[in-house]
């Protein structure tokens, strides 16, 4: 499996990132991966080149490169309850100052140069994210709708707030059929009704799925929320979801 480091250039410097794709030279589908508040680490990249086995190329950029190349963070190579405070010490900062300006200035330039790419397809592309990165995978929608035709988040934060913009605000703007997978308490009932319904009103494909008996963070297995069955049920909605968008079948 072909994996490169590279420099996406922005509008604020250069953002390190992480891709993973098929071999052989062909071109196919484009993924963009958001990672969770803990940032792009080899757990992501992980997650990058199982996805790229399927037939799609994959991007993982560092969502913190403005503070330095990934990782940002000091990771321990398992976060665990012990860990999880100092880990928290160290994102939270970072994730305060990822405003929705940034946000959006860093989608711009990462579909740009995601596109670009030799081994990228013309189609259509998907964006994806965990925790953190599920909003910014929803709010890269919703600001490039006909290029973005998938959103999938799992264990997502973010996405409905009492913000103006809150992410399920801008529903209307989405030509994506979106999956989320939420781990139990990551929203109340009344906000995925509100999220529901903020879809339903759109008229967006959609399924909003709570993985019962999971925390969050399920998908992570460098933490102690990790979820074996939990992860098999995330790819088994999330290759349909790509394959069905993308073109691939």
């Amino acid at each position: 499996m072909p994996t490169t480091t590279l420099q996406i250039p922005t509008a604020d410097g250069r953002a390190d990132a992480f891709a993973a794709f098929p071999e052989g030279g062909e071109r196919h589908p484009g993924v963009l991966l958001y990672p969770d508040a803990f940032g792009l680490r080899p757990e992501l990249e992980q997650k990058a080149r199982e996805l790229a086995g399927h037939g799609y190329y994959v991007l993982v950029p560092n969502l913190y490169y403005r503070h330095g190349p990934a990782p940002v963070l000091e990771l321990p190579a398992h976060i665990g309850a012990e860990e999880r405070p100092a880990v928290f010490a160290q994102a939270m900062p970072l994730v305060e100052a990822h405003t929705t300006e940034r946000i959006l200035r860093d989608a711009d330039s990462y579909l740009r140069f995601l596109t670009a790419q030799p081994e990228v397809g013309a189609g259509p592309v998907a964006t994806i994210g965990y925790c953190l990165g599920a909003a910014l995978a929803m709010r890269t929608a919703t600001a490039h709708p006909g290029l973005v035709a998938a959103v999938a988040g799992f264990h997502p934060g973010f996405l409905v707030t009492e913000a103006p913009d809150s992410p399920h605000r801008l529903a209307h703007e989405l030509t994506s059929e979106v999956h989320l997978g939420l781990a139990e308490g990551d929203l109340t009932p009344e906000a995925i009704r509100e999220l529901g319904q903020a879809f339903d009103t759109a008229g967006v494909g959609h399924t909003i799925e709570t993985y019962a008996g999971t925390v969050h963070g399920f998908t992570m297995s460098d933490t102690d929320a990790f979820d074996p069955a939990a992860l098999r049920r995330h790819w088994e909605r999330l290759l349909p979801l790509l394959d069905r968008t993308l073109g691939k079948s």
